[in-house]
């Protein structure tokens, strides 16, 4: 997910509790998860609306216990028992391979400043309007990126995911396609993933377009049809059009604060915000390319000015009566990152009510939420679906 969710980068520290949600094997599932939620009719061919509802969407991963966008992050959401993987997030190398990290400068996620021969890699850029300094995927080969190791991004938040600091290189997506076929295979069921195109715009005018790339990998591996357990996404609406041309996958159009703008809408001046697109007319037009989005959970219920949760918008039910389904992002257990009023105390490492907030977004009719703890959200799922 992008670099548009508002509650991303709040500071604070983090535990690591599991929430009493015990962890098995790798084929496990958290214990005393309801039957009906692990039902089979998520198998390949069934199409998204096939999962468990509300769908568990891993945010790149199991992040909140795990660096984010590594096979670890990703193995332990499938141990979990996430419903979907978000793997991953996709930006370029120099020389045109897919890899999997939050944003293309990957100063924060990588040990890449303890590498004293890439020490003159560090710049700054523009990238979607803001100027960004450090270190960028697309100046680096495949074979000097596989030199790095992945670190946890926020570890004032998560202190203790820090122990996995340096454990996992970066993964390719066609790693990630192969390693989505083994874990089917292993695990006896059809396991999904849910990439991300990062700022296809500005990859598009440095003579490294994504799409074209996402494609020919999903044909490769057989995955870009209708009934593929690939579900695609963009926070820009022309790349998630230039998808709707080039595969069959469900496509997922990804919308941040309400008063925002899509870069490729900034780009070539189109006067609409995210507002807009949310609006009923916005909404039929998504759905003539796109089979659901993706908002921040403040479109489903805005905060007032406390931060606390007011009243639940139209968005729901305008997007189901054009017949498309509603992933939002990104819920988390930690304080800082909660509604206000489900925060539990002052102290900004502590757990909140995180349950209490997810029967309200649940209650919303929302289809599926990504979690960067999806035991947790299990756990929410199996009490609000009694």
């Amino acid at each position: 997910m992008g670099t548009q969710e508002s509650n991303e980068e709040t500071s604070g520290t983090g535990r690591r509790a599991l929430l009493g949600a015990a962890v098995l094997g790798a084929g496990g599932a958290v214990i005393g998860m309801a039957g009906t939620a692990r039902a089979d009719g998520a198998r390949h061919g069934g199409g998204p609306r096939s999962l468990p509802k509300p769908t568990i969407i891993g945010h790149r991963g199991a992040s909140g216990y795990r660096p984010e966008h590594t096979f670890g992050s990703y193995q332990l959401a499938l141990d979990m028992g996430a419903d979907i993987v978000e793997a991953g997030d996709l930006v370029p190398t120099k020389d045109g391979h897919l890899v999997c990290r939050h944003e293309p400068e990957i100063g924060g996620t990588t040990d890449v400043a303890d590498h004293p021969e890439f020490a003159g890699r560090k710049t700054t850029k523009l990238l979607d309007g803001v100027s960004t300094t450090g270190w960028f995927t697309e100046d680096f080969t495949l074979a000097e990126l596989k030199t790095l190791r992945a670190v946890e991004r926020i570890p004032a938040n998560r202190p203790h995911n820090t122990l996995y600091n340096g454990r996992w290189e970066i993964p390719t997506f066609e790693e990630v396609l192969r390693w989505q076929d083994e874990q089917t295979r292993k695990r006896g069921k059809q396991v999904w993933i849910y990439p991300e195109l990062k700022h296809p715009t500005y990859f598009r005018r440095q003579g490294l377009p994504l799409e074209e790339r996402v494609a020919k990998l999903l044909r490769k591996y057989r995955k870009d049809r209708r009934t593929s357990p690939v579900i695609l996404q963009s926070f820009e609406p022309t790349s998630i059009q230039r998808l709707h041309k080039l595969v069959g996958n469900p496509l997922v159009v990804l919308l941040s604060s309400a008063d925002s703008r899509p870069w490729d809408f900034v780009q070539t001046g189109d006067p609409r915000t995210v507002a807009d697109l949310v609006k009923p007319a916005g909404l039929r037009e998504i759905a003539s390319y796109a089979q659901g989005i993706g908002p921040t959970l403040d479109l489903v219920i805005p905060r007032d000015a406390q931060g606390n949760l007011t009243k639940p918008t139209t968005l729901v039910a305008d997007a189901h009566r054009v017949g498309l389904i509603l992933h939002p992002y990104t819920m988390r257990n930690e304080n800082p990152f909660l509604p206000a009023n489900f925060r539990k105390g002052t102290d900004a490492d502590a757990y909140g009510d995180v349950f209490g907030a997810y029967r309200a977004y649940f209650a919303t009719g929302i289809d599926g939420v990504f979690t960067d703890q999806p035991d947790t959200g299990l756990l929410a799922r199996e009490d609000f679906n009694g």
